[in-house]
Parts: structure tokens; C-alpha cells; sequence
């Protein structure tokens, strides 16, 4: 049986129930599911890949702090950094083609198609658009056939928007409709509605339903093409959007307690990662901490135990993976972790790539890129106050649905993945 999976950023149950009327143009009805945890993209797509936990496979967020070399990096798109087998290794077995369009850490994937944005950042600034495809024609063949290029400004940043969902769903359509290029099972992704969620949060209102309704008519179009070429199709969504309250700085806590250390170069302060005793990974709801001693442990653990807006921090599972945190701190409901550590005094400046959109050498994840700062020059706001919505726990649902009767019913993505790599759908 061929099958088209779909994965839409920030698809929360509770949202689907918000906006009934709409998603009931679909063929078939969503259901609740428990997100992974932490209940952000890499994490769960990597969940939903092999069917394991992330510390097993190892993707623990959307970045990772890199004992060794002690550097961190956000949004690595290797797909070594993802270990554990495959959902469709049995289906591939089997003599199916797989096919991966924008699914995070999918460069160097054993499929058979694969499309996604991987830029030329140039040595004096700037950058060249560019997606890594394979085969290696088949960017420039969507391109010629959509009439236009992805541009990698819609996909993340103050101009992230809709525009980035109607590409990648002109694309996988483009895809399903050319017997050379199909394959048997492809997985895509659409992105835009996190950013309105993370931006103006997830109360209802009439933009709000305006995006919901654009990723509604999205889905009709690519499971109307998947029909036409008699695929099936599962939608599922990576975690639920939650107002965002309280913002909370764990670097900051880490650096008035001597464990976290800067540089100052040039009137600007810098991690020093070599150095500190501690640093936190912040990621939405999510940090991992990394102690450099082990001996720091249960001081670290003290000092952030008592910051207002963590509500818990775990301690690292027994024979977890490497990358996993010493330490992972959870934030209280309605409050998400910054990655800033410098103070705003004034005293000193903080670095140079804070107001840029910058998602490999920021220490975290940060929403504030989603804003201007101001626009002569151009640069993202320093302003957390902005965000609107976060996403990591794991108590908020999200939803799924699926053309094709699951052999049983799902309670998590985890069971969710192992399912699929036991039906027929990725047989």
C-alpha cells in the first residue's frame, strides 16, 4: 500500500476542536494523540522516524551541545545525528522507494527522494539560496514546473508565512503527479501554521482561523492528489501551541551563580563554553542543561531548582544518549526558556548575531527572530515580551489522522511510528 505522510507544524488537538467546522472538510476525523517529548520538531520527527525515545535516538531538541568540541548547533541537518531504525526500513526491504520533503536532519537519509533547503551562508555575509535534492535534478525540475524557486525568507524569520506551506505543497503535489519522480511512501511537511501560533498565540480569533483555514485547504489538495495516484494518507501534528506568559532566562540564573562564563570582545559579550561549568540548551519549553564536572551537578541543580518558572528539572535517564543534558529543565505551564545570558544594563553589548536571524550559532532556539527589531539596518527583536505561544511539554495533545484503519489506536507518537512500522502502510 502507498502512503503520504503528512506533518503539520503545531497541529494541536485542542486546536482542531477549536476550528471543528473546518477540519470536518477532510475526509476523516482527527484524533488525540501525546506528543513526544520534548514536544518540539526535531525531537519528534526523529521520534516518529524510529519509533524511540530522545534518549535513545539522540536528536534531544531542536539543537545539541556537543561535549567534545563544546560547541552548541541548532537545526544540523545530518541525518547520522538520528540513531535507530528506520520506520520504513522493512517497507524499503520490501522493494518500496521512500521519499523525505523538509523533514528536519534528512541529509544523507537512505531514500530514494529528497528535497530540502540547505542555503550557501558566504564568507563576507549573506547567503545563496539553495535546496539540497535528490535525485539532483529534481529541485530544478520543481522550480521550472511551479514557476518559482523556494525562498528560504518564508520558511523562517519576521517574513516566515503561508507562502512557505503553498511551495512545499505545490511540490509534493508536483511529486505525486510524476509517475518518474513518485515514490511509494513520501513524508512531507508544512510549517506556517507555527508561526502565527508563536506570534499571536493560539487563542481563537479571525486570523488565527484564517491560517487554519489555509492549512485546511493545503491538506485537501495534497490528499486529492495522493487519491488521484491511489496513495492513503496520515496527518499528524508534532505538538500543541500553548499561550506564552513568563519568559525565563536559565543562562542568565547559571551566570549569577558563577557556573555560566563570557568573553567580552569588542564591548560584547559571547559564551565561553570552554570554560563554564554549565550551560543551558533553551528550546520552547525545554532546556538541557550540560554540567562539565559532575561534581557541579547537585549545585546547579539547587541553583536552577529555585528559579521561578522552572517547574521541574530531571535528572538524565540511566544509559541515555550522549547528547542528552546532565540535567533537563521543564518549564512551568506558560512559561519557556530564553537562551540570552547577557544582562541589559547596558554595560555591555550583547553579541553580534542576538539581533540577526542566526539559528546555528544562538546557544537556543529563538522565537524572537519571528519580529523585527528594527529595520534600518535590518534585525530581529531582542524583545521576548513578543512571543506569544511555545510549545515543548508533553500534556498538551496534538492530533492525527489517517485514511486507513490502524491495527490499534495510538496513545503516543511513539506508538503511533511502531504501529506504522507493523501495517500495511509502509509495507
Amino acid at each position: 500500500m502507498r502512503s503520504v505522510i503528512i506533518q503539520v507544524a503545531g497541529l494541536g488537538h485542542e486546536l482542531v476542536t477549536q476550528h471543528a467546522d473546518l477540519f470536518e472538510k477532510l475526509p476523516h476525523a482527527f484524533h488525540p494523540i501525546t506528543p513526544s517529548f520534548p514536544a518540539v520538531t526535531c525531537s519528534a520527527q526523529a521520534t516518529f522516524r524510529t519509533g524511540l525515545p530522545c534518549e535513545q535516538h539522540g536528536m534531544v531538541a531542536n539543537g545539541v551541545f556537543f561535549r567534545e568540541p563544546a560547541t552548541v548547533e541548532f537545526w544540523n541537518q545530518s541525518a547520522r545525528l538520528i540513531h535507530g531504525e528506520r520506520l520504513w526500513k522493512e517497507a524499503q526491504k520490501n522493494g518500496q522507494s521512500v521519499g523525505l520533503m523538509f523533514w528536519q536532519q534528512s541529509l544523507g537519509e537512505d531514500v530514494s527522494l529528497l528535497l530540502s533547503p540547505a542555503p550557501i551562508h558566504k564568507h563576507h555575509g549573506g547567503m545563496i539560496q539553495d535546496c539540497y535534492s535528490k535525485p539532483t535534478q529534481l529541485y530544478p525540475r520543481l522550480c521550472e514546473r511551479l514557476g518559482r524557486k523556494f525562498n528560504l525568507m518564508n520558511y523562517w524569520g519576521p517574513l516566515a508565512s503561508k507562502k512557505s506551506s503553498d511551495w512545499i505543497c505545490d511540490a509534493t503535489c508536483a511529486v505525486l503527479d510524476d509517475e518518474n519522480l513518485r515514490t511509494d511512501i513520501l513524508l512531507t511537511y508544512l510549517p506556517h501554521l507555527d508561526y502565527i501560533l508563536q506570534k499571536r498565540g493560539p487563542n481563537p480569533d479571525k486570523t488565527l482561523r484564517k491560517h487554519v483555514s489555509k492549512t485546511v485547504s493545503l491538506l485537501s489538495r495534497i490528499i486529492d492528489s495522493a487519491k488521484c495516484q491511489g496513495y492513503e494518507v496520515l496527518i499528524w501534528g508534532d505538538y500543541a501551541i500553548t499561550e506564552a506568559r513568563k519568559v525565563v532566562f536559565p543562562n542568565r540564573i547559571l551566570k549569577n551563580a558563577g557556573l555560566f562564563l563570557e568573553r567580552r570582545v569588542d564591548g560584547r559579550s559571547y559564551p565561553d563554553l570552554y570554560a563554564s561549568r554549565a550551560i543551558a540548551v533553551a528550546d520552547h519549553q525545554v532546556a538541557h542543561v550540560y554540567v562539565r564536572n559532575s561534581r557541579d551537578i547537585a549545585e546547579t541543580r539547587k541553583v536552577l531548582e529555585q528559579t521561578e518558572g522552572v517547574e521541574n528539572v530531571l535528572a538524565r535517564p540511566d544509559g541515555a544518549h550522549p547528547n542528552y543534558g546532565d540535567l533537563c529543565l521543564v518549564a512551568e505551564e506558560h512559561a519557556w526558556f530564553a537562551y540570552p545570558w547577557w544582562d541589559t544594563d547596558g554595560r555591555v553589548k550583547p553579541p553580534d548575531f542576538a539581533t540577526h536571524v542566526d539559528i546555528h550559532n544562538k546557544i537556543g532556539f529563538d522565537p524572537c527572530e519571528l519580529f523585527w527589531g528594527r529595520l534600518f539596518p535590518p534585525g530581529v527583536s531582542l524583545d521576548c515580551s513578543t512571543v506569544k505561544g511555545t510549545h515543548g511539554r508533553a500534556n498538551h495533545p496534538t492530533a492525527y489522522m489517517s485514511t486507513v484503519p490502524l491495527i490499534s489506536d495510538p496513545i503516543c507518537i511513539e506508538d503511533l511510528a511502531r504501529i506504522l512500522m507493523r501495517q500495511s502502510t509502509v509495507e
